[in-house]
C-alpha cells in the first residue's frame, strides 16, 4: 500500500472572507486511513499484538514478580505450561552455564529441564495456585530486589513460601529490564532428590 493510495480524496471547501470581498478563503482537509506506516508489512501490527509475554522495560521489580505469579496461577492458559514459558522468559541466567536459579547448580539451558522442576512436588504449588500473599519486599541494592511470597496451592493443605530475587540489568540488550535471578523455596526443596 503506498502512501498516496492510503489517503482519501481531499475535501476542499471555499468560503468568502468577511473582511475582504476580493479573495475567498480555501480550506483543504485530508484524512489518512493507514494504521501501519508504508515501510512496514501489513501484518506488522498484528504480529506486535501477538508477541510473547515476558519482561518489559516499563515493569518495576514488583510488577515483574506479580506478572510472573499471575502467569503461574493461570499456567495452562492459553496453552499447557504457558506460565512456565513466561517464567523462562523472565529468567536471568545464562543458558550455556549451570545456574543457581532454583538453589543448587542445575543445567537449565533447555526449557524442558526448567519445566520439569516446576512440576516437582516443591514448586508445583505455584502452578494454578489459589491464593498468595506478599510477606516482605526489600531493595537489597539499587538494582537488586527480593520478595518473599506465601502461596496456597490448588491441592488440600498445600502451602509454601518462596523468595524471588530480581536483578535489573545494566548494559547489553537487557539494559534496564528486571529479570529473575533466583526463585528459592524457603525449606530444603530438593531433599528427596530430583531427576531433571
Amino acid at each position: 500500500m503506498s502512501f498516496c493510495s492510503s489517503l482519501s480524496s481531499p475535501h476542499v471547501s471555499v468560503s468568502p472572507s468577511l473582511f475582504s470581498k476580493s479573495k475567498p478563503v480555501v480550506n483543504v482537509s485530508v484524512r489518512a486511513s493507514a494504521d501501519v506506516p508504508d515501510f512496514l508489512s501489513a501484518a506488522w501490527l498484528e504480529s506486535r499484538r501477538k508477541r510473547p509475554f515476558g519482561p518489559r522495560l516499563n515493569f518495576s521489580a514488583e510488577e515483574a514478580v506479580q506478572h510472573q505469579l499471575d502467569a503461574l496461577k493461570y499456567n495452562d492458559q492459553p496453552r499447557q505450561d504457558y506460565g512456565i514459558e513466561v517464567m523462562y522468559r523472565f529468567a536471568g541466567f545464562d543458558p550455556f552455564e549451570r545456574s543457581t536459579y532454583f538453589g543448587p547448580f542445575f543445567d537449565l539451558g533447555q526449557f524442558e529441564r526448567f519445566r520439569r522442576i516446576f512440576h516437582h512436588s516443591t514448586y508445583r504449588v505455584l502452578l494454578g495456585h489459589k491464593e498468595r500473599k506478599i510477606l516482605s519486599s526489600l531493595f537489597v541494592e539499587e538494582n537488586r530486589f527480593k520478595q518473599r511470597v506465601w502461596i496456597r496451592g490448588s491441592r488440600p493443605e498445600e502451602e509454601e513460601i518462596f523468595q524471588f530475587t530480581m536483578v535489573q540489568r545494566v548494559g547489553g540488550s537487557w539494559d534496564g529490564y528486571w529479570l529473575t535471578e533466583s526463585l528459592l523455596h524457603d525449606g530444603n526443596a530438593f531433599a528427596g532428590g530430583l531427576a531433571y
